[in-house]
């Protein structure tokens, strides 16, 4: 495994670890994962309090096979649902219980996307909470995760000295959220840089269109689509270490041989123009920029907004009957999954969406497309056969 700034250039991202048929976290498989994927040199393991299950798992995991000081540790604490320094600690010595462990490696205030975040950490005292946690040996090293535009993020990345960052950065978002600027940015401040999203949710992946498919297939490097993205991330060396969900050993044997042998600075003009190729296939498809973090959720009414927006950007970049049919069985044929009709306007899914979509009203466009003749008479009678349940 190749290292850049002290971390590898592939780090696990635990946020999409497999759930069982109870929609429980699936801690056997994912304790074998997580070991092949120490075995192969990946050290970092980033996590966040709202990830389900998650800190709890890898604290199970690291104190069972005595990996604690063998592992880098970054988590991240919800800096939106703190109202005082009170809570500051709260968050953070839970996060170390689940975590079974006396110290966070690398420690992130999440989701930020507004300066005036920052500014109500700094009025609560936190250079001083930092500077505490940090004597008392809690933390190693504070940073934040970020979600928003350019200009907020160089206001938010220059008005603190963090020492490290996470941003949503991929061929796709090149020109959005932190960007190319951001990235190079904070490099330059000698800040590592961690990237989330590489591959936009899967999307740059299971969901291209088939021309983009067919364009890599054919495409004489013999590159998987997977490969390419995070060829063009390591391509760039203000890019310190790429985040990857991976959820099968075969996955993470497959990106740890992608990181064994990129070197920065590869990329030529036939590189560039393939991946200027496959975004202008994904572009034409496109209709909804959601990389399904769900952050949005849960909803309060019971809907699968990623769920939703999967199915309704399958339409365009598959086949319909495809779409139409993912739609059926994943959303709604679900006994908890609430159609669209239960939406009650509360616009709390719009507030924590980091791609600033506006959620309620693409719902309804996403809702009548999947959901149109015979389809919306089809799916009302389907669900009470089968679940006994009418869809709003």
């Amino acid at each position: 495994m190749q290292y850049r700034n002290d971390l590898p250039i592939l780090g696990y991202g635990c946020m999409r670890f497999t759930k069982d048929s109870k929609g429980k976290l699936d801690y056997a498989k994912a304790e074998k994962e997580i070991l092949r994927a120490y075995e192969l040199g990946i050290d970092y393991f980033d996590t966040a309090y709202l990830y389900n299950g998650s800190e709890e798992l890898l604290g199970e995991v690291f104190e069972k096979n005595h990996m604690r000081d063998k592992v880098k540790i970054a988590a991240k604490l919800p800096q939106y649902m703190v109202r005082d320094r009170k809570g500051l600690d709260k968050y953070l010595d839970e996060e170390l219980r689940r975590l079974r462990t006396d110290h966070i490696d690398y420690y992130f205030m999440h989701h930020m996307t507004d300066h005036a975040q920052l500014q109500k950490l700094m009025d609560m005292g936190f250079p001083e909470w930092v500077e505490e946690k940090k004597s008392q040996g809690k933390i190693g090293h504070i940073g934040f995760s970020y979600h928003g535009t350019t200009p907020t993020f160089l206001k938010i990345l220059n008005a603190y000295p963090w020492e490290i960052t996470i941003v949503q950065y991929n061929y796709m978002d090149e020109t959005t959220q932190a960007g190319r600027t951001g990235v190079e940015a904070a490099a330059a401040k000698g800040i590592p840089v961690v990237i989330m999203e590489p591959l936009r949710g899967g999307k740059l992946v299971d969901l291209l269109p088939q021309k983009a498919k067919d364009m890599i297939s054919s495409d004489p490097h013999g590159w998987s689509a997977a490969e390419w993205a995070f060829r063009w991330l390591w391509d760039q060396k203000a890019v310190t270490c790429v985040l990857s969900g991976m959820n099968s050993i075969d996955m993470i044997e497959e990106n740890c041989r992608i990181a064994s042998n990129v070197t920065p600075g590869t990329f030529g003009e036939n590189e560039f123009a393939v991946i200027g190729k496959i975004k202008d296939a994904i572009s034409e498809t496109m209709k909804i920029g959601c990389t399904a973090c769900g952050y949005c959720m849960p909803c309060p009414a019971g809907i699968d907004i990623p769920g939703y927006f999967r199915c309704y950007n399958h339409l365009y970049s598959e086949k319909k009957q495809s779409a139409h049919w993912e739609f059926i069985q994943t959303i709604a044929l679900h006994h908890d999954s609430s159609l669209f009709g239960a939406c009650l306007n509360c616009g709390k899914c719009e507030k924590h969406c980091p791609q600033n979509i506006e959620i309620r009203k693409e719902l309804a466009i996403a809702d009548r497309k999947l959901r149109s003749f015979p389809y919306n008479v089809a799916i009302p009678m389907a669900k009470r056969i089968m679940i006994g349940k009418k869809p709003q």
